[in-house]
């Protein structure tokens, strides 16, 4: 079995703009990532959005997955309730970091944070059906099928059902965290 990949959450830099703007701009993953229409945004626009949506860092906790020093993703937490103590959380890699266990294990750090750090008690996702492999990714982090929204997004000319998983703070802690 290969090791881990080294994996980081960190916060952004300026540095890191490029390699996000490339997963940002990338229709063709767009509803993997976005529940709503695609659009191509310019980097003006998609970098004044990043910026708005971090200036409120008590709805919402977003970090850059490093590896060896690498801007390959966003892995965030939003929506937080803070009286019921959940969160959504989203994922996004490049297409060269895909397929390594790299989401996996941020993943993995995303989860500790938002039960240990965070103090959340339950983290949830949603995820368009046919992405098979990251049902499967989610799963292995410990994530449950919680419901189905029939044809509830509309994805590359056909309507898909959205799939709802969750994960309560006591499943993750009874699971471990290796």
């Amino acid at each position: 079995m290969s090791p881990r990949p080294a994996v980081t959450l960190r916060a952004r830099t300026e540095a890191d703009l490029d390699a996000l703007y490339t997963i940002a701009s990338d229709l063709d993953t767009w509803e993997e990532r976005n529940p709503g229409r695609p659009t191509a945004r310019t980097r003006e626009a998609w970098q004044a959005r990043v910026i708005e949506r971090e200036a409120d860092p008590a709805n919402s906790m977003n970090f850059v997955i490093d590896v060896d020093g690498d801007a390959v993703g966003n892995v965030g937490l939003f929506d937080v309730d803070e009286v019921a103590r959940h969160a959504e959380v989203g994922i996004a890699l490049i297409p060269s970091a895909r397929g390594k266990g790299i989401g996996t294990e941020a993943m993995a750090r995303i989860l500790e944070f938002a039960f240990v750090r965070g103090n959340l008690r339950r983290v949830h996702l949603e995820v368009i059906a046919s992405n098979a492999a990251a049902i499967r990714s989610y799963e292995k982090a410990g994530f449950v099928v919680e419901g189905r929204q029939r044809e509830h997004a509309w994805v590359r000319g056909q309507y898909e059902d959205i799939v709802r998983m969750g994960l309560l703070r006591s499943e993750w802690l009874e699971r471990g965290t290796d």
